[in-house]
């Protein structure tokens, strides 16, 4: 997931054939494929999401691992920018599908009592996995950028594991058997009673993956330009980006399980708020004014703290919808927001100066805002069943 961010930048120019970063189209193109990642990200989860309803989230889960795992491989292969777009958008469509599948399996599968800690341990899981992305980084530094992908193709050692060892569930099975040849449609997400969840979690999720998304990509182009650090060479940089990965998904696992407790006090609704409101304190704090890299470095876990939002979206979201419209449901709703997430990482892109992203990665912040008060609207769920309650409870 992260590894192109890693070493967008120094990768897209060589690929551009540009000796240095600070020009413009080599960020205007970098945003474009990681805007093209998040556009294959979201068909994922909703392509995915469609064939593990169908055919059951085990056998879904070990396609959707396969697809990343080997796309991501080939982007090592690539020999111009729009190859590398196309490699990324492709391995993109298993993420997704990954998500979806991945967060249903877990949400059928465990006591609903400790959905909340579930979330926190299977987003931590996702954390630690960026954190051996990072390690990765560091340890092929002095390689060219391209050979870092060559790392994502070990995943698709898990495929043998997850067929022998991860079995269908009960609840989808019993599913199967009482829908018979009568299974819901995808157009069933907007008729009925599930229509408004389908569209505030929809909004919920386009709006503050769009900021999240704006950070997790500009913010390390935004250290690689600083000042103090231009002069610096390709190692120090990637070294430099390393380090900030570092401290941002750290701060994260805490937020991980902060975002738990808060949720098992007061529910998800006012804790997805509260984070959203905490995550655009922290990108103004963090952005409002030009920064060293030794000072955004410590401001760097401050956001990063408050990312414990996109944790609890993935017990959050499954149980809000029915068991064969589950997969589809959560992987359309979560994932679709990252279409328009792309198009909000290329178009914060338009407010950076030659080489300096702050402003770009200030004005994101505030898409937090309108996520915070639409997050109101989202229905409740309890942890000790799965009844789901409306903005008036």
């Amino acid at each position: 997931m992260h590894l192109y961010t890693l070493v967008a930048l120094p990768f897209v120019a060589e690929l551009l054939q540009i000796s240095s970063t600070t020009d413009p189209r080599v960020g205007r193109h970098a945003s474009i494929i990681q805007a093209g990642f998040l556009v294959g990200w979201a068909l994922g989860g909703g392509f995915f999401g469609r064939i593990g309803d169908r055919l059951g989230r085990s056998r879904t889960l070990a396609l959707t691992v396969l697809t990343y795992a080997i796309f991501t491989g080939l982007s090592f292969f690539a020999q111009t920018w729009w190859h590398l777009l196309i490699f990324r958008f492709l391995s993109a469509l298993g993420i997704g599908g990954e998500w979806a599948v991945g967060a249903s399996l877990l949400s059928e599968t465990w006591p609903k009592r400790w959905r909340p800690w579930i979330a926190a341990v299977l987003q931590t899981g996702v954390n630690l996995g960026i954190l051996l992305a990072v390690l990765a980084s560091l340890l092929m530094a002095g390689q060219p950028p391209r050979y870092l992908f060559l790392v994502g193709v070990l995943p698709a050692l898990m495929v043998f594991w997850i067929r022998r060892a991860v079995p269908e569930t009960a609840e989808w099975h019993a599913a199967k058997t009482e829908a018979r040849n009568n299974e819901p449609a995808i157009a069933d997400l907007f008729r009925g009673r599930i229509k408004r969840v389908t569209w505030v979690v929809l909004l919920v999720c386009a709006v503050s993956l769009t900021a999240h998304w704006a950070f997790m990509f500009w913010h390390q182009q935004h250290l690689r330009n600083l000042p103090d650090v231009l002069a610096w060479t390709p190692q120090e940089k990637n070294q430099l980006v390393s380090k900030a990965m570092y401290l941002v998904i750290i701060s994260s696992i805490a937020g991980n399980f902060f975002a738990a407790w808060i949720a098992r006090s007061i529910g998800y609704r006012k804790t997805i708020a509260i984070l959203c409101l905490g995550y655009f304190a922290a990108m103004i704090g963090a952005y409002s004014v030009p920064r060293d890299q030794s000072s955004l470095l410590l401001w760097l876990m401050v956001p990063g703290f408050f990312q414990g939002l996109f944790a609890l979206f993935t017990m959050y979201l499954p149980p809000l919808f029915p068991t064969l419209l589950r997969t589809t449901g959560a992987g359309f709703c979560y994932n679709i927001g990252r279409i328009v997430a792309a198009a909000g990482t290329v178009f914060f892109g338009l407010f950076a100066k030659v080489g300096d992203y702050r402003l770009t990665l200030f004005y994101a912040g505030f898409l937090f805002l309108p996520a915070a008060v639409i997050a109101f609207f989202l229905p409740e769920l309890r942890d000790s069943g799965a009844e789901i309650a409306g903005p008036a409870d």
